[in-house]
């Protein structure tokens, strides 16, 4: 996606934070303060995919890939930011957005990691599928309002895939 696409992504974003708080790191009330200029900035500084609608109007999911630019971790990329619309899931949309997100990685790093949450099963389904292996639980992981989440940390290795 571009900075064009700020507007859809922006909506899709916000839409996901809200809706599933406990799934994402960043919260909605942070980020509905930021402008449509701001996540124009953000799709210019980051790889994030879309897959839009069949008919082309509306997003119906995205995903982000972080890779460091430490010298120590820049063989490692992050999945981040995962979210597909509720009318589009178990149509395929996840898992095309999965391997894209996968296939650009491999073309710079040995080794992608993601969290999920313990809950999201269908998430971790996915994840497995393409062949993320579970490495630890960080419990506590997030806390939304006065209830905790823990997350289940995955790792794909590219190198020996």
């Amino acid at each position: 996606m571009t900075s064009a696409d700020a507007a859809v992504f922006r909506e899709l974003r916000l839409e996901g934070l809200r809706d599933h708080p406990e799934a994402f790191g960043a919260s909605w009330e942070d980020e509905a303060t930021q402008s449509e200029a701001q996540f124009s900035s953000r799709l210019d500084d980051a790889v994030v995919f879309g897959a839009r609608s069949v008919d082309g109007m509306r997003l119906d999911g995205i995903v982000g890939v972080y890779r460091p630019e430490a010298a120590k971790t820049k063989h490692k990329a992050v999945i981040w930011g995962m979210y597909v619309r509720l009318r589009a899931r178990r149509a395929g949309v996840g898992a095309i957005l999965l391997k894209t997100a996968i296939d650009h990685a491999s073309l710079m790093v040995e080794e992608v990691n993601l969290t999920v949450g313990l809950a999201n099963t269908s998430a971790l389904k996915l994840y497995e599928s393409a062949g993320f292996k579970r490495y630890g639980v960080e419990q506590r992981a997030l806390k939304v309002g006065e209830q905790y989440y823990d997350e289940i940390l995955m790792s794909l290795l590219l190198s020996k895939r």
